[in-house]
């Protein structure tokens, strides 16, 4: 079975105004993607494991190791975070939506880089509050790993008993600050 975390974007459901609107298209930061931070995404990162955990419930403090443990992360991996933010709110690059994250705290970014995944996902804005958002996406950049945002479709992988593959396949743009990105789970069983 397929499942497509990609959001489905239709610039007609932006608000904002239209430079706005024009400005995070153009750079690439619409819909799911990641931002660059002046790296390549390696070929490598294509087809990934995915684990998924849910993390909805934390609403009032920071995502810790603790919260994730039971999760077996392997290097390699793609891990995804299910927030719930995208299914709460929807999609809307200028209300409530883009304040949301996964609001992972600094120990947890750095034992996910420690363990050597290859990509982080999330159903939010990004995995940690906006005014931390590149510092986080940097950080992990600069350790081979990338962080894709305004994932779609995160809660049916939840109820998923057998392990899935991830694909995502970015544009491959070098004049972007973001790369819009197609990712699809494939169940195995």
């Amino acid at each position: 079975m397929l499942i497509d975390l990609s959001l489905p974007l239709n610039i007609a459901q932006f608000s904002g105004g239209e430079d706005y609107v024009r400005k995070i298209v153009e750079a690439g930061h619409a819909g799911t993607h990641f931002d660059v931070m002046d790296k390549v995404f390696p070929l490598e990162s294509f087809r990934t494991n995915g684990k998924v955990v849910d993390v909805s419930h934390i609403r009032d403090r920071e995502v810790e190791i603790t919260d994730i443990a039971h999760v077996p992360v392997q290097s390699g991996d793609m891990l995804i975070f299910y927030t719930g933010w995208v299914d709460e709110l929807g999609y809307d690059t200028a209300h409530d939506y883009v304040k949301k994250s996964a609001e992972l705290a600094d120990a947890t970014v750095a034992y996910l880089v420690d363990q050597g995944v290859r990509l982080i996902g999330v159903d939010a804005a990004g995995v940690q509050k906006p005014k931390k958002h590149a510092a986080v996406d940097q950080y992990c950049a600069d350790r081979g790993v990338f962080i894709i945002e305004n994932l779609n479709n995160v809660r049916q992988l939840l109820s998923l008993s057998a392990p899935f593959t991830v694909y995502t396949a970015p544009l491959n743009r070098t004049d972007l600050t973001g790369l819009p990105c197609r990712v699809i789970a494939e169940t195995r069983a």
